[in-house]
């Protein structure tokens, strides 16, 4: 058997402004695009997570060395008391507390600023799955929240687990919107105004 004749490729100079293309799981989707399709999947990326006897600041340099602004706080294993968000520790709780309570911004722990577990509202999965983006947006926006929870019950154990997180940030990048991470209100605006292009 012959082999094939093989050419050369045409190349070309590297041009300035070259840069490297960065990885993403963000696509594009439209409100009517399924629910799934903006919710980080805890089944494929690791949850980022943070002990409650952790500072603030370590907390916020976790979030910047992640690229989040939402950690789980875990004890014991993968137990969940809580979570913490940027808002939590970037924002005016942490001035308040110290106002209240006394104390230096230094000495501020997770576990005096997180949202305790009994507090956290969540998604169950099944519902999730018959969504689309549009019900997601809705639902952040009537929380008043820039993230929700996805629950689940392991097949296995019988026990409850977070199996994925909605992020209005995600979602605004996955729609091509802007995103201010503290502006609730903004950002859902900016969000809705993209949905009603369509």
């Amino acid at each position: 058997m012959e082999r094939a004749h093989f050419k050369p490729l045409t190349a070309c100079k590297a041009r300035a402004g070259l840069s490297i293309h960065q990885p993403s799981t963000f696509t594009p989707v439209r409100e009517d695009s399924p629910a799934i399709s903006v919710m980080t999947d805890l089944a494929r990326v690791s949850a980022a997570t943070i002990r409650p006897n952790a500072t603030i600041a370590e907390a916020s340099q976790t979030m910047i060395a992640r690229g989040v602004r939402l950690l789980l706080v875990t004890e014991s294993g993968d137990e969940v008391l809580g979570l913490i968000t940027a808002r939590d520790t970037q924002g005016e709780r942490p001035i308040k507390h110290i106002q209240e309570r006394g104390g230096r911004f230094s000495d501020l722990q997770v576990r005096d600023l997180m949202a305790p577990r009994e507090d956290i509202d969540m998604l169950d999965i099944t519902e999730v799955l018959r969504a689309e983006v549009g019900h997601i947006v809705s639902t952040l926006r009537s929380w008043g929240r820039q993230h929700a929870l996805v629950g689940e019950t392991d097949p296995y154990t019988g026990v409850p687990v977070i199996r994925g997180i909605f992020s209005a940030t995600q979602i605004g990048r996955q729609l091509g919107v802007p995103v201010q991470p503290f502006e609730v209100a903004k950002t859902f605006a900016e969000i809705e105004a993209m949905l009603a292009r369509g």
